[in-house]
């Protein structure tokens, strides 16, 4: 059974009430910038203080979202840049996705081309960007080395841990593991690879090949160092790292094409496509996990995290949208799942 809490008023005082570090996924489409006509998108005079605003909710998401979590955040053509840079400024912004919206699904067939003096935006930008340091070893630019560290040493200390533990039950130091290792490999590097394995500066998951050699070298003279099986490892190690599921039967490029919602009764201005929502949710997290969008709207989110399996929080500023997607997700519910309103 999902569960399912919308939290009404403003997000950013909204997204205060939830714990640190609870979100698996935040799914969410902001408000564009004077896109729209409606009173939500036209709140700020400029455009830097959109960017301002944008900072502050970033904040709130950099808070709330899991070491190993992923952000998807949409943005118009036109602010995406920004947004993108506001973003990297809390994140390791891993894609700009393109969606690009099929023919007739716009207004640009109703514009007379050669008077725009630009070319007409089909698509919208979806940010897809995850917490430094969170399924990367550190590459050495200023500060990332850092944050590496910290999310690494957190997300993966079950497994760091168990090695080190084990190292220093048999008896031995990384710098002799290393040692033996450069006798191995030929590696100039005194501390090298080996070093990744035992220490929280840049740890990473050994091999199998390299896991063998140091459950051969601690038991060279009989033990029962690390008898944990490689691919016991391997799956704890997948189960913490960030999820990212795709397959050549999914979009697994940069650019998207799914098709735009159809007009009905009671449809969001900015509603967005099922199988497009699903397929993030799909991608980016495993069932159980919790969902956030700080921005509601219709619902859809919602919707479809009720179909995946996922338990799903949301802000919405207006109460009537709000209502509207609670009942939304009710009814969805009943050709799902249960869903738990709580």
């Amino acid at each position: 059974m999902s569960t399912c809490k919308i939290l009404t008023g403003d997000c950013l005082e909204a997204m205060k009430t939830i714990p640190d570090s609870s979100i698996d996924l935040i799914l969410t489409d902001p408000p564009y910038y004077r896109v729209k006509g409606e009173a939500w998108d036209r709140q700020w005079d400029t455009p830097d203080l959109f960017i301002e605003w944008i900072g502050k909710v970033a904040a709130e998401w950099y808070r709330l979202l899991k070491p190993n979590g992923s952000l998807y955040c949409f943005a118009s053509p036109k602010m995406s840049a920004r947004v993108e840079v506001e973003i990297g400024r809390r994140f390791n912004v891993l894609n700009r996705i393109t969606w690009s919206k099929p023919p007739f699904s716009t207004k640009a067939e109703m514009f007379d081309k050669p008077s725009m003096r630009a070319f007409f935006p089909s698509s919208e930008s979806i940010i897809f960007a995850e917490h430094y340091g969170s399924d990367n070893i550190a590459k050495g630019e200023g500060g990332y080395v850092a944050k590496c560290d910290e999310l690494r040493g957190f997300v993966f200390e079950p497994l760091r841990e168990y090695l080190a533990s084990e190292r220093d039950r048999a008896g031995w130091t990384t710098r002799r593991v290393a040692e033996e290792y450069q006798k191995v490999t030929g590696s100039r590097t005194v501390t090298g690879m080996a070093g990744h394995w035992f220490e929280r500066v840049q740890w990473t998951l050994p091999t199998e090949k390299n896991y063998t050699f140091i459950r051969n070298l601690f038991n060279q003279n009989g033990g029962e160092y690390l008898r944990r099986e490689y691919e016991d490892l391997r799956r704890e190690y997948e189960d913490l790292r960030r999820p990212f599921t795709v397959t050549d039967s999914v979009p697994y490029t940069d650019a998207w094409t799914f098709k735009t919602v159809g007009t009905y009764g009671g449809k969001h201005p900015c509603e967005k496509p099922q199988a497009m929502l699903r397929h993030i949710i799909r991608a980016s997290s495993r069932p159980g996990a919790t969902v956030l969008d700080s921005f509601v709207g219709g619902g859809s989110t919602g919707v479809a995290c009720v179909a995946e399996g996922r338990d799903f929080i949301g802000c919405e500023l207006s109460a009537e949208w709000a209502a509207s997607a609670t009942r939304k997700i009710h009814t969805s519910a009943g050709l799902f799942r249960k869903v738990e309103f709580i």
